[in-house]
């Protein structure tokens, strides 16, 4: 069903700046984690979703394995965004958040069709109508492409079930504008839908983000993000991954982005 969205920006409070990239070391749970980004662009691809949407759970699982059906050699940083606009129809989808409506609403902004649906596929900041053959071939495309930006990225646990995480972005060419973003997604999320279109399924969710920031502009070709995030007791730390992308100032083209998915185990 597709439901048409007016944009309503949401910034969350930025402290400090950094950037993320992918190549990175083996670190057992509970020790550092830093990434940097290649000459190659990575795919960022972002599914819009929702767990009351009845033609969402093969999108979910087409996500869940994206990563294995590309193969090794493509880069590829999957999110799973959830919308809210689905929950006033009979179940509210807990991982839905009215920041991930805006965040596709900004993206079809650059769009030639502006409809907001579920599920919805973006590839590298485009839009992708035939997901279920076109997805292999667009994320090949983008890594074709030289990277205009190099990202690095960390997180360090610390005390209290906190995380520290760090990002920087640096644009070799000074003029180049964009945007950095961080998020922090969570595999293995079983859900039991008790209301709606999927009443009575048990679905899994790869990916599904959680927490959201930015963005924070380029400025003369650099931008850095820190922020100390304190993890809830019901996140499960092993299947954390933290995201880090830029996209360009004036359009949804993603310019690069890397997750800490090359650390063992998640992060912590």
């Amino acid at each position: 069903m597709d439901i048409k969205h007016r944009l309503a920006i949401l910034l969350l409070p930025v402290l400090g700046v950094s950037v993320a990239g992918p190549a990175a070391a083996q670190l057992a749970i509970g020790q550092h984690c830093a990434v940097k980004s290649g000459q190659q662009t990575a795919a960022l691809v972002e599914l819009y979703s929702s767990e009351g949407c009845s033609s969402c759970p093969p999108a979910d699982q087409r996500l869940n394995a994206l990563r294995k059906e590309a193969g090794t050699a493509s880069l590829i940083v999957p999110l799973a965004l959830h919308v809210t606009y689905w929950d006033q129809i009979g179940w509210a989808d807990p991982l839905a958040q009215p920041q991930f409506d805006a965040r596709q609403a900004e993206l079809l902004r650059y769009q030639p069709r502006h409809v907001a649906y579920t599920p919805q596929f973006f590839v590298g900041g485009t839009a992708l109508r035939g997901w279920q053959e076109q997805l292999p071939a667009a994320i090949g495309r983008i890594n074709a492409i030289s990277a205009p930006v190099n990202i690095g990225l960390s997180a360090t646990p610390g005390p209290g079930g906190k995380l520290l995480l760090e990002a920087n972005a640096v644009a070799p060419d000074a003029r180049t504008s964009g945007l950095l973003y961080l998020a922090i997604s969570e595999s293995g999320i079983v859900s039991r839908v008790l209301r709606g279109e999927n009443r009575g399924a048990t679905l899994q969710h790869d990916a599904a983000v959680r927490w959201w920031l930015g963005p924070v502009a380029l400025v003369q070709g650099n931008a850095q993000l820190r922020r100390e995030v304190r993890l809830p007791s019901s996140w499960r730390p092993e299947n954390l991954q933290i995201v880090a992308f830029v996209q360009g100032a004036d359009s949804s083209a993603i310019l690069q982005a890397v997750s800490t998915a090359q650390c063992a185990k998640g992060v912590l």
